[in-house]
């Protein structure tokens, strides 16, 4: 399993009804390449199945915690591989590319504390981030 399919699944937890074309767009693949991926991760038993979420079994609106996480990336890191990290990792809400000594900010919306520490782990090891600076929501 590479980024593009780790990309693939985290889309496909948010929005299992995507179309191929518009799942293949979002990750820089073909239509047809895009099917093909999701048809080897269903054979593979990676996505076993995909479900309706109801209304009740959503989180209030505001539950959890909201932050925002000032990113410095290695020197050897593309940035656009970063962006495309965060766009389909669901708990990451926005990234701009800033000016100033971050490279980018991200908002950020997690569960509690464990999921929190979970993602900068995420952004230290997976995404190409050397640095990260997380500053917390209030209100």
């Amino acid at each position: 399993m590479d980024t593009t399919d780790r990309s693939i699944l985290s889309i496909l937890q948010r929005e299992a009804r995507i179309s191929f074309a518009e799942l293949g767009r979002r990750v820089g693949l073909s239509t047809n390449a895009a099917a093909a991926r999701v048809r080897r991760l269903e054979a593979a038993d990676i996505i076993l199945g995909y479900r309706a979420v109801l209304a009740e079994e959503e989180p209030e609106p505001g539950a959890g915690l909201q932050a925002f996480v000032d990113v410095r990336l290695k020197p050897e890191a593309d940035s656009r591989s970063f962006l495309a990290w965060a766009q389909g990792n669901p708990a990451v809400r926005d990234a701009v590319h800033v000016t100033g000594p971050y490279d980018y900010l991200l908002n950020v919306r997690v569960p509690g504390m464990p999921a929190l520490d979970a993602l900068l782990h995420q952004l230290k090891t997976e995404s190409g981030a050397m640095q990260t600076q997380t500053r917390l929501a209030l209100r």
